[in-house]
């Protein structure tokens, strides 16, 4: 009779050990961008909407052109400055070397301004330069899509101040879409890295396999759980960041 009763406690237990572990989650994209300007410019124009989908170096917002116009115009004067500089230098040479075989003047005068030439001509090449580097700068008034995705925040209106390193749009990158969910710490030994599991999506009657990609080694100590995320793929293009989807694992 012993011996029944723990066979059937074997067995019953067993069978709860077979039961899969259902986990709630919801759509992630592992690939979301904060866009912003790298100048400081009023806005003229935005684009996009939240949700709509766009493509890769679609314009998503303009700014003005103050700033770099501002430095344009200096990187000009400066060269200007120096090129005047040269032309005075150069000409002073001249007369200075003909002088020279006159003996009305010293070498020492001559090699003096023959030095101040190759630094302005130096100073020149240098000028010329950062003026190419702040025309270039123009092309970063058109803020572009680094790829493709949607937009899922829009932190910006026609007439506000774009500022460097403030997030003006959220792009989430659609072709890479995962499920992000939690796990109880007691059945952490139930997964590991790679491990084939169940995604459903209820609301789009989808179920497909994914791979268990992640694991994050850092719990919450309010629930004793741990982060785990899932990559799938599916050819339904309605799956979108914050969608309600379940993990199963066997």
């Amino acid at each position: 009779m012993k011996k029944l009763l723990v066979s059937s406690l074997l067995f019953i237990g067993a069978s709860l050990m077979a039961e899969p572990i259902v986990l709630s989650g919801s759509i992630i994209s592992d690939n979301q961008k904060m866009i912003t300007s790298r100048f400081m410019g009023f806005v003229t124009s935005v684009n996009v909407s939240e949700g709509e989908q766009v493509r890769k170096n679609q314009v998503l917002y303009t700014i003005d052109s103050r700033e770099i116009d501002s430095a344009k115009r200096q990187a000009e004067s400066g060269l200007q400055i120096y090129e005047n500089q040269y032309q005075n230098v150069m000409r002073n040479l001249e007369r200075h070397k003909r002088l020279l075989k006159k003996d009305m003047v010293s070498r020492y005068e001559v090699e003096n301004l023959e030095l101040a030439a190759k630094n302005l001509e130096d100073m020149i090449k240098i000028s010329k330069a950062r003026l190419g580097e702040v025309k270039n700068q123009y092309a970063y008034l058109n803020v572009k899509a680094p790829n493709d995705g949607v937009v899922v925040q829009k932190n910006i209106k026609v007439g506000e101040m774009a500022m460097p390193g403030m997030p003006a749009i959220v792009l989430s990158d659609l072709s890479n879409l995962k499920v992000s969910a939690e796990i109880a710490e007691s059945d952490l030994p139930r997964i590991k890295h790679g491990k084939k599991v169940t995604v459903k999506i209820p609301s789009l009657n989808i179920t497909t396999i994914g791979r268990v990609t992640a694991i994050i080694p850092n719990s919450n100590p309010m629930t004793h759980t741990f982060k785990i995320k899932v990559s799938f793929k599916t050819r339904n293009r309605s799956v979108y960041p914050g969608m309600y989807a379940t993990v199963e694992i066997d």
